[in-house]
């Protein structure tokens, strides 16, 4: 732990870190008591599953949690929401170049089974233009839109409630990855007219790895991409109709989500003090394009990231320096999105911080000493 402490931890892009020291002493008391998972045994009262959908329906913005069905990340919701839903040979998905492989993948997929998938390009800062969006869909027609809230390569916020309002105006059903966003920036998936939701429980939800799923409109329903027991009705041969077990087969990770249900409950008594990790993340922004750094800045709302290029060496070379010689923790390369690179103009990838709640000036002061220093170098 006290190498942990000495490090400078800027990778909560993916993965959230540190987190309040509550949600491991709450993930340790789940191991150690008698299981209790709902409809399977055990202790039966209380449900963790149910208590964490009413508070992730509360960061949400949605009336309904059982229309919240839990998995292990938001890469499952995303395979749920893109196999479930009702597609056929010949349709057309509209989505974008800066989605991250757990879309690109999935599409992939439905291309080779005759699915018709539309990539839109977006700007240089990773954000897609309202009027390329419209005129996409007036074009393909598509029945369903796919759209990353923000990008994990430059923090770029999308406009989702316009953007939504102009894919249900051509009759498309949307489907939002909310990974980057919930927790950071405000969601209100039933005011914006969103039909499904992936999210993930360990970014800044400050939640462990292994929790995560998919939100789906109360409506709609989506065909299980995974099947097995839920505990109750056990001599049916489909899956219970009803949400949220239409979608959760299996056994719950009942540890990580006492987890998830501790820093949920902690962030909502402590609230996001937004407005000063924003001061920091313009003074590191400012601070890498003084140093003669390429720095992707968007304008307006964005997600603590911060990619950037040293001219003259590698994405990977300036990673390597900066974790091996001055601990600081980082990401580097494609980030899992390797289509926005063109349309960022850049060859290669990026090195990308990407700061929380808990980062200091402090540690973005070394960081751009480090930074000088391989600059200079």
């Amino acid at each position: 732990m006290n190498d942990c402490i000495r490090k400078i931890y800027l990778n909560n892009a993916a993965t959230s870190w540190p987190k309040p020291s509550c949600v491991a002493e709450a993930m340790a008391k789940a191991v150690c008591r008698m299981p209790g998972a709902a409809n399977r045994g055990g202790i039966q009262d209380f449900d963790v599953f149910d208590a964490v959908r009413k508070e992730l329906a509360e960061c949400m913005g949605i009336s309904g949690p059982e229309q919240i069905a839990l998995g292990c990340n938001s890469t499952w919701g995303l395979n749920q929401a893109i196999f479930g839903f009702p597609l056929k040979a010949g349709d057309v998905v509209l989505t974008t170049k800066a989605e991250h492989n757990a879309v690109l993948r999935p599409l992939y997929r439905l291309e080779k089974q005759g699915i018709k998938v539309v990539f839109l390009d977006v700007d240089k800062t990773g954000r897609v233009r309202e009027e390329d969006w419209d005129q996409a869909l007036k074009k393909w027609k598509p029945k369903l839109c796919i759209l990353i809230h923000a990008s994990n390569v430059t923090g770029a916020v999308n406009d989702v409630p316009v953007l939504t309002a102009l894919a249900k105006k051509n009759h498309a059903a949307m489907l939002l990855d909310i990974s980057q966003t919930l927790g950071w920036i405000p969601v209100k998936l039933e005011e914006w007219g969103v039909d499904m939701a992936a999210f993930t429980g360990h970014k800044y939800l400050l939640g462990p790895q292994g929790t995560g799923g998919l939100y789906v409109r109360a409506g709609l329903s989506l065909k299980p991409y995974l099947l097995g027991g839920t505990g109750v009705q056990s001599d049916r041969k489909e899956m219970p109709e009803e949400m949220p077990l239409h979608l959760e087969a299996g056994t719950g990770n009942e540890p990580s989500y006492y987890g998830l249900l501790t820093a949920l409950r902690w962030t909502r008594e402590h609230p996001l003090e937004r407005e000063k990790t924003d001061d920091l993340v313009r003074y590191l922004k400012e601070g890498l394009e003084k140093l003669g750094c390429y720095v992707i800045a968007p304008e307006g709302t964005v997600t603590p990231v911060v990619s950037f290029v040293v001219p003259g060496q590698t994405s990977s070379e300036v990673g390597d320096i900066l974790t091996g010689s001055y601990d600081i923790i980082c990401r580097t390369g494609l980030h899992c999105a390797p289509d926005i690179m063109p349309d960022l103009g850049i060859q290669g990838g990026t090195v990308r911080l990407s700061l929380s709640r808990f980062t200091t000036k402090e540690e973005v002061d070394q960081v751009l000493a480090a930074v000088e220093d391989i600059v200079e170098s």
